[in-house]
């Protein structure tokens, strides 16, 4: 990831209305959250429509059009972007589903860190649902879960971003995992 410090530095002069900062600012992150982009398009459907850098386009646009966003660092940042990955593609889904009127949702499968069995296919659209419910119960499992899902981050990465030790992310990724695998289980059924 790139250095906290100049992202940081740049955020907050954007935010303080510098429009110049984000000149700075995206030749900085901009090959990361490809990384993370192509890192979780590569679970997706075979065909899906959207590229790597379709999605790191997408969520820069979605970013500047939020002038009301005071950042404040880093982590918020990818926080952020996470979020703003996790709702564009489900938007496509949701759209996708809606072509197909009511067929099968799309499907991607959920690596084997989050389930913790082999590679099966879940429903996107589901997991969103899912992923709100654990946010109304613990946003900050939730989170985790989008860092480290939607986001594509290691655990030391989300524990950088999340400001607290790899030992807790990997234990609450346990607990995490556990908790959506009973939801989605009772979810397809």
């Amino acid at each position: 990831m790139p250095g906290s410090g100049e992202v940081t530095r740049l955020l907050v002069e954007w935010s303080r209305g510098k429009p110049e900062a984000l000149n700075g600012l995206l030749p900085l992150v901009y090959d990361e959250l490809r990384r993370i982009a192509a890192g979780y398009l590569r679970r997706e459907r075979p065909g899906h429509l959207l590229q790597p850098t379709a999605l790191v386009h997408e969520v820069f646009l979605k970013l500047v059009d939020q002038q009301a966003i005071e950042w404040t660092g880093r982590a918020q940042f990818f926080g952020i972007v996470a979020r703003s990955m996790r709702q564009i593609l489900v938007d496509h889904a949701r759209a996708r589903a809606a072509e197909r009127r009511g067929g099968d949702a799309i499907r991607i499968p959920l690596d084997e860190a989050l389930i913790g069995t082999p590679p099966r296919a879940v429903d996107l659209i589901n997991l969103d649902d899912v992923l709100n419910r654990l946010a109304a119960l613990d946003p900050d499992l939730a989170r985790m879960v989008e860092l480290r899902f939607f986001g594509g981050l290691t655990v030391e990465e989300a524990a950088v971003v999340l400001g607290t030790s790899e030992r807790t992310v990997k234990r609450e990724w346990r607990s995490a995992r556990a908790w959506l695998q009973k939801e989605l289980a009772g979810a397809s059924e």
